[in-house]
């Protein structure tokens, strides 16, 4: 006897829509930081826009913004943990709202590109300086954190009650018929 599970389009399409922008996330963040460190000298800044952005190659060895350096293990462990609780949350709760399915990918890819720098190179590449403000260097995979963080907080408090995917549906609504599990026989 097998025991089979089919899950709709429509259930299937957030698990697209994660999957599509935590990949392209993780590609680009590694693209652009194997450019930079490429093309780049160590603290030397190119100055796209004179005093407002510049692109500087910075090895961070901290968290965020370059603080607690050195704390390698802390970082790797905190960050498989980020992965395995979203993880954890998509297995048990299946989100349908595509604002969640992004946040979450931002938030996953993300800390996956900074995760493999970590655990590569012992050390993460930042690169993206913004002069004016004498703002911390960073990388794409920090503006994915930060953003998706930023969107689940949102969520959280506007209301998960009110989220809808596209096809209406609530996401806390009824069970999708498509979720139903199947048994078929050898017979």
């Amino acid at each position: 006897m097998q025991v089979r599970r089919r899950i709709s389009i429509a259930a299937r399409r957030p698990a697209l829509t994660f999957w599509s922008i935590a990949g392209i996330l993780v590609l680009s963040d590694q693209a652009t930081k194997f450019v930079a460190r490429t093309w780049l000298v160590p603290q030397e800044s190119v100055r796209l826009w004179p005093g407002v952005f510049h692109i500087t190659l910075v090895r961070n060895t901290g968290a965020a913004f370059g603080l607690m350096p050195g704390a390698r293990p802390l970082f790797i462990g905190t960050s498989v943990l980020v992965l395995v609780g979203i993880a954890a949350y998509w297995w048990w709760s299946r989100p349908r709202a595509a604002w969640v399915a992004v946040a979450l990918a931002l938030a996953a890819g993300g800390a996956s590109g900074n995760l493999i720098d970590r655990t590569l190179a012992g050390r993460v590449t930042d690169f993206l300086d913004i002069a004016l403000i004498d703002f911390p260097i960073f990388n794409l995979a920090d503006i994915a954190i930060v953003s998706g963080v930023m969107m689940l907080v949102v969520w959280i408090l506007i209301g998960p009650e009110g989220s809808e995917d596209s096809l209406g549906q609530s996401e806390q609504g009824d069970e999708d018929p498509g979720d139903a599990v199947v048994i078929e026989g050898d017979a």
